[in-house]
């Protein structure tokens, strides 16, 4: 780690931040003077409901009642009930606009261009909102959608939530094993999906993984299929139950979108857990919670402005994608890609961010080592002249990564590593516009967000590996698990460990500048010798050696105690030579310390990772272990799994 930043805002920049209007406005109606982000972080806690009341009224939140109350239950951790009283709807605060300005974009890795305007957009939703009433849709139901990052894909959604219905959605490349563990539990009334979809360069048809669906699961009643690989009439045609979304919508005409009133909890969508131990948990998260947190995290912390264009790589599969839909709230455009980030070049993404004017840029850590390791840098062959941030997030992002945004992409740009996740389809820790960006750390805790890290006797630690944990009750909490009556699962999964407070399953630490380091996920760390380390300080030095594209580390229980075993996966014509071995043990060791130095270093041909594109040191675990893996349908490449077996290294 360094004093020195990678970039600091200017104070044009800093000056004309959303954040600065916020204050503004808080100091108009209650008198109390913010200056700078730290200290709108320590009011956003210390006055919670004046902050959630200015966020709800700064942000011109629709409702029918607001109601008086902004969190009935402050010092309760779950359940705090947030404006217990309200009556909204999520997707009127989405349907913000109807002009003819553009609401989205889409492109295909394929050459597939569409726009859609914002008026576009009201008469798409009005559109399936009436065919779903049709079919029998209505509050509560469950409609699920195999999809790929597509303008009907976000009209789906909010046809759903427009009427009260609950959505859930998974991205194309799922298995039929991995969709059956997921819809299987909800009982969706309806299934939306695509004709097919592209992939590095190929194209998949769905007709014989949706047929083979939808005969297991009785609840669905119709399949409405849309055209995205030219063959919609064909598949609704062969599918039980199918219905092409053109012959659906045909004859309807579009008005003014109907948007049924709720509770602040009333279930949004459901999202899920990633399923690499077992069946996936259904998390349920409500109207109100999410629109709120992110409303914060895209306008206050991410500075999203009206006209903005924001872009997040992502599938339907992801959270990500649940959270880039609510840039329409903040009045942005968003830009839909589908398809490899590589396919047909490194260059594809880039193209569309100079293109298009991108202002923010959303990717994995992962992505963006890739790309640092093609040799491809974007900053010698365009200008990206709109783009202000470059967001990073699914798993921590190495000092090597933020040097490459600067020295790579562009020089006067925010580089926003964010880490959350699923359970709170949103960020515990992120980027604000007005701090320095340091190598490898992430710039603070998100606005109301009481992200802390403590030791393992439940005392807060600086400067020290722990547990992250929020404090604070926030809005976005999981309204409850499905199938969970009693919320035993739900209480086991955040709040067993530290009584009334949420313990997220990350190794984290906090750091000198106040930013936060991610060290990787709890249940991951290594305990050799009764010592916690994270697989990420692992990663970060051996993965900065040019030879090695990405390694894996576990903990193998050996003769009493636990030694570190790591994977590598090399270049094309690179072996594991002993010169090789001594540098990467070498960097390990200087870099981090020597306890993190593996036992046994071991290359492998593929290293297996979730659909959302995470490397998964537990189910390798297990299989090093002879233990079998609960639900390999959740991993993109469930085969490489087949790599880590009875491995004769591991056996001495």
């Amino acid at each position: 780690m360094t004093d020195q930043p990678l970039w600091t805002p200017s104070p044009a920049r800093r000056a004309s931040a959303n954040l600065r209007a916020f204050e503004a406005f808080v100091k108009g109606r209650s008198g109390v003077p913010l200056s700078g982000f730290r200290e709108v972080q320590a009011w956003s806690l210390s006055a919670a409901p004046a902050f959630w009341d200015a966020v709800w009224d700064f942000c011109k939140v629709r409702a029918s009642v607001k109601g008086r109350t902004v969190i009935a239950h402050p010092g309760r951790m779950p359940h705090a009930g947030f404006f217990p009283e309200a009556r909204l709807n999520y997707a009127e605060n989405i349907l913000i606009k109807s002009d003819d300005a553009p609401a989205l974009i889409f492109r295909s890795e394929n050459g597939q261009r569409s726009e859609l305007s914002w008026r576009a957009l009201n008469e798409q939703v009005s559109l399936l909102q009436q065919a779903l009433v049709r079919l029998g849709v209505g509050k509560g139901d469950r409609v699920c959608a195999v999809v790929p990052n597509h303008p009907v894909s976000i009209i789906g959604l909010l046809a759903c939530a427009s009427l009260g219905a609950i959505w859930s959605s998974c991205s194309p490349d799922f298995g039929e094993r991995g969709i059956l563990d997921r819809f299987g539990q909800i009982e969706p009334k309806v299934l939306l999906c695509c004709d097919g979809y592209f992939y590095g360069g190929k194209t998949f048809m769905m007709t014989e993984k949706i047929t083979a669906v939808v005969r297991q699961i009785a609840s669905i009643s119709k399949v409405i299929v849309f055209d995205y690989a030219g063959n919609a009439d064909a598949v609704a045609a062969a599918v039980p139950s199918g219905i092409s979304l053109a012959a659906l919508t045909r004859g309807t005409v579009a008005k003014p979108v109907s948007f049924t009133q709720l509770p602040f909890e009333h279930p949004l969508y459901i999202l899920y857990s990633s399923g690499t131990t077992g069946v996936p948990k259904c998390i349920v998260h409500g109207h109100g919670g999410i629109l709120l947190k992110h409303l914060v995290e895209h306008v206050l912390n991410s500075d999203v402005k009206p006209g903005d264009r924001v872009f997040y790589f992502s599938t339907c599969g992801w959270m990500m994608w649940n959270w880039l839909v609510s840039g329409l709230a903040a009045g942005a455009t968003l830009l839909l890609f589908d398809g490899s980030p590589f396919h047909p070049a490194e260059r594809v993404l880039w193209d569309y961010a100079e293109e298009e004017g991108m202002s923010h840029f959303g990717t994995s850590a992962k992505y963006i080592d890739s790309l640092r390791k093609s040799g491809f840098r974007p900053k010698d062959h365009m200008a990206l002249a709109k783009l202000r941030s470059v967001m990073s997030t699914g798993s921590p992002l190495s000092e090597e990564g933020f040097a490459f945004i600067y020295e790579g992409v562009k020089d006067d740009v925010q580089l926003a590593s964010i880490s959350g996740g699923t359970d709170i389809c949103g960020c515990f820790v992120g980027g604000n516009p007005d701090e320095p960006v340091y190598a490898g750390e992430i710039q603070g805790a998100m606005l109301g967000t009481a992200a802390d890290v403590f030791d393992d006797q439940g005392h807060p630690v600086r400067g020290e590996k722990g547990e992250l944990v929020c404090t604070h009750p926030f809005p976005s909490m999981p309204v409850m698990f499905w199938n969970d009556p009693a919320g035993e699962k739900f209480h086991n999964a955040y709040f067993a460990r530290f009584a009334g407070l949420w313990c997220h399953g990350d190794f984290a630490e906090i750091t000198a500048h106040g930013g936060m380091i991610i060290h990787g996920r709890s249940d991951a760390t290594l305990n050799p010798g009764g010592v916690r380390i994270g697989t990420a300080e692992i990663y970060a030095q051996v993965e900065r050696i040019p030879e090695v594209l990405e390694a894996l580390a576990i903990g193998q229980d050996w003769q009493g105690d636990v030694r570190v075993v790591m994977f590598v996966r090399l270049a094309a014509g690179v072996s594991l030579s002993d010169d090789l071995l001594a540098r990467m043990k070498k960097a390990i060791r200087e870099g981090a310390s020597p306890r993190h130095v593996p036992a046994k270093i071991i290359a492998v041909a593929d290293i297996p990772r979730t659909k959302s594109g995470k490397i998964t040191e537990l189910a390798v675990r297990e299989v090093v272990h002879g233990r079998p893996v609960k639900n390999k349908e959740a991993l993109a490449n469930p085969d490489a799994l087949d790599l880590y077996a009875n491995l004769p290294e591991l056996q001495a």
